[in-house]
């Protein structure tokens, strides 16, 4: 096949390629520039996407022997990821924009331009595996279950998974590095970039201020509707938030105080006790269904509401206007609206199946 490779200069992504390649397909590795100032994106470890990357994915490029190029996706990126991760945020919502990047750039915006010049699948190094059953296409976790990545790519369509290839799905990091490193990838001992890319110092309160202003409002003790403090946007803060939350007073127990719930129209951050944190009914909509199967009747499956983490056995049901409904077995702290649900089918012998995702609009 003709695959174009995604490349973002890091270790996984260069090996990726390379399998593609000792897969005889005809590659091509891409670089995409999300950023009109890339300098500014990386700081050690955080961030990506920065000048310093893009020569990194190229000198790979080279030593696959395969042609390389750097795609402007900048504004592209700013519309669909930053200016959408500002908007939640604002809205008093939590969003994910690893999962609106994933799919909104790497299977929207990429996918479609590779296929309009004639390439037949994109090669990304996502931690992830596909399988076929039945005539059917699956996503189900990677081998590597600490490196797994199907929680953000549990939003694309069927369409999207049929064009997509992850050659890393059945390795662990640690061989993936070894690997690089025989190959000899100067990336091989490169770290992993983590937290949000557009965002490298990390802090996300700041960045949001920077571009919301001030916003003042109250916060709120949720049980005796007393004001305990004041601050300058709910943007500040995240279901679940316990640390830097302005309030001097210790709670009466003498317990910390977490963030309960945001009220953006208010301005009223409600804080209280971890024993109010828990949720055990989650709404969900805008769901998507990647195997192109919508839920049969109330099902059994897994739950997960983080990247890494927030997993919990729930019995989840599903309608035609894509909303669906979530009773978890036991609660699930910090799960707070525009965080996305997926659903896993468990199975220990093949890796658990991505039965769909969709976004959190409320719990209880």
């Amino acid at each position: 096949m003709r695959v174009l490779a995604a490349m973002s200069g890091g270790v996984d992504s260069a090996v990726a390629a390379a399998r593609a390649v000792d897969a005889g397909h005809d590659v091509v590795g891409v670089h995409l520039a999300l950023s009109a100032q890339p300098g500014t994106l990386r700081t050690g470890s955080r961030g990506c996407c920065t000048i310093e990357d893009s020569h990194d994915a190229r000198r790979a490029a080279d030593i696959l022997g395969i042609p390389f190029y750097i795609w402007d996706f900048a504004e592209r990126f700013t519309e669909e990821v930053v200016e959408t991760f500002v908007g939640e945020y604002a809205a008093g919502r939590t969003p994910n924009p690893c999962v609106t990047c994933n799919e909104k750039i790497k299977f929207e915006a990429l996918l479609e331009k590779a296929m309009a010049l004639g390439f037949d699948a994109v090669a990304t190094g996502h931690y992830a595996r596909l399988a076929t059953v039945g005539g059917a296409l699956e996503l189900r976790r990677s081998a590597d279950k600490g490196k797994d990545q199907s929680y953000v790519l549990a939003s694309l369509t069927p369409e999207q998974l049929r064009h997509a290839m992850f050659p890393l799905g059945d390795s662990w990091k640690s061989e993936v590095r070894d690997e690089a490193e025989q190959r000899g990838l100067s990336v091989a001992r490169k770290p992993d970039s983590h937290d949000i890319c557009f965002i490298p110092d990390g802090d996300t309160k700041k960045f949001l201020e920077k571009r919301l202003g001030q916003r003042p409002g109250d916060l709120i003790d949720a049980e005796t509707g007393a004001v305990l403090g004041h601050h300058t946007g709910v943007h500040g803060f995240t279901v679940g938030q316990r640390k830097g939350l302005g309030i001097d007073a210790p709670a009466a127990d003498g317990r910390p105080r977490y963030v309960l719930s945001l009220e953006p129209v208010s301005g009223n951050v409600k804080v209280g006790s971890s024993a109010n944190l828990g949720v055990q009914v989650i709404e969900a909509d805008k769901a998507t269904w990647p195997s192109g199967s919508a839920l049969d009747g109330p099902t059994e499956c897994m739950v997960q509401v983080r990247a890494h983490g927030g997993i919990a056995e729930a019995v989840a049901e599903a309608d035609a206007d894509g909303r669906v409904a979530i009773q978890l077995r036991d609660p699930l702290r910090g799960v707070a609206p525009g965080q996305v649900v997926v659903l896993y089918r468990r199975d220990v012998e093949a890796g658990d199946l991505v039965l769909g995702s969709a976004k959190i609009s409320s719990t209880r």
